[in-house]
């Protein structure tokens, strides 16, 4: 896996403890890129820290029965999967924020939380080694039943994409970049992250589609970013 500069081949390619960053709806998945504004003064510490060290932050979500309350300083308190991220693109914004975009590494199961000085949460992770191996699932995917799924709730809830692009995309690009910009809430996002290979992540997509389709779409947003 590729990200940015960097190839990521092997565990030892990984750090054992990574700054983690609970975000609620947000997804990124290996190879895909996720932008962010930051301005929260503990997430700005943990994207300086990041940028002098090894420029990889994980993404993670709250746990979804904890929405909404106050946030522990407790592992039972997050998803028990989350995706490592590095910072390939960063800008200053002159008032105090910094625009950042992430590209997937590799995907990590959350052990424990470690107790740091920081402002910042950090954990002992375990990642996804087969999420290093580069279109290793290529033909397993049903691509045009992805696609024709997907085509069909974008046309009902009239939206569109740039379907030059996602026709000349490999199955791996495709199925995590449709799962990212997919506007579908936390547990769906959750349940793409957690599939447990590609062509399972294709299905669970299909699925997710096809029951939004079914349910016409209700609480939809009208734009795909």
């Amino acid at each position: 896996m590729q990200a940015g500069n960097v190839h990521y081949r092997r565990s030892v390619d990984l750090p054992e403890t990574i700054a983690i960053f609970p975000l609620t709806g947000a997804l990124l998945l290996p190879g895909g890129q996720l932008p962010l504004n930051i301005f929260e003064p503990r997430y700005l510490e943990m994207f300086d820290d990041a940028l002098s060290g090894d420029r990889l932050i994980g993404i993670i979500q709250p746990r979804l029965d904890h929405a909404g309350k106050t946030e522990k300083r407790a592992v039972d308190s997050l998803s028990g999967v989350g995706c490592m991220g590095r910072i390939t693109s960063f800008s200053e914004t002159g008032d105090g924020r910094y625009i950042v975009s992430l590209t997937g590494v590799c995907r990590f199961r959350l052990d424990d939380e470690m107790r740091t000085r920081k402002a910042y949460r950090s954990a002992h992770v375990t990642p996804f080694l087969n999420d290093l191996s580069d279109d290793s699932e290529a033909g397993s995917v049903d691509r045009r039943g992805l696609i024709e799924s997907f085509k069909a709730y974008l046309e009902a809830n009239e939206l569109d994409a740039d379907w030059d692009s996602v026709e000349r995309a490999s199955d791996s690009t495709l199925v995590n970049c449709l799962s990212m910009i997919s506007p579908f809430g936390p547990a769906e996002k959750q349940a793409l992250l957690e599939a447990p290979d590609l062509k399972s992540r294709a299905e669970t997509l299909i699925a997710i589609t096809e029951f939004a389709l079914a349910n016409d779409g209700d609480d939809v947003p009208s734009t795909i970013q």
